[in-house]
């Protein structure tokens, strides 16, 4: 089932200089971490003046889907929603 959140979260990313990319790897929300798997979907669009980044990506253990966006303007992360691919 898909769940909106929009809340703030924090996120460890990793930025590879050869490969000119950069993507979270474990993410902090309601005291817990999780470990990012794959990120299956990256994209960015600008809203008003501020690009946003868009990352949608599983867990580690492939058990719960993220949607996180990073606000360029503040640096700030926002899981926006969560899916734990069963139907709704």
């Amino acid at each position: 089932m898909k769940e909106k959140i929009n809340e703030e979260v924090s996120v460890v990313m990793y930025y590879s200089a050869r490969r000119r990319q950069a993507l979270p790897r474990i993410i902090q929300w309601q005291h817990k971490d999780y470990e990012v798997g794959e990120v299956g979907y990256c994209h960015s669009y600008m809203e008003g003046q501020e690009r946003q980044h868009v990352f949608e990506l599983v867990d580690k253990d492939k058990t719960l889907f993220f949607r996180l966006r990073l606000d360029g303007a503040n640096l700030h992360w926002t899981l926006e929603a969560i899916h734990d691919g069963l139907a709704d």
